[in-house]
């Protein structure tokens, strides 16, 4: 699977993703700004965040931290298994 594309598009937004643990994951910043066109997705997920204390505190279970290519290279980046 770690040959595949590693972009998938949504609405003419690039979304990209990393094969982990079986499955694909998906960063999340590129999730927030396809589904709200949202020109600061970090901002958006803190506030998101700031009114659900639940998901907050869950946060680190929910949300991996994984290194991710980017055109300066590999980053830690938020991502999801679900979409």
């Amino acid at each position: 699977m770690t040959g595949e594309n590693a972009l998938v598009v949504f609405q003419d937004k690039k979304i990209r993703r990393i094969w982990h643990n079986d499955e694909w994951c998906f960063v999340l910043d590129d999730i927030i700004v396809a589904l709200t066109e949202s020109k600061d997705p970090k901002q958006y997920i803190k506030r998101v965040r700031s009114r659900d204390p639940i998901l907050s505190q869950g946060w680190v279970q929910i949300v991996p931290t994984l290194l991710v290519d980017t055109p300066g290279g590999k980053q830690k980046m938020n991502c999801v298994n679900k979409m």
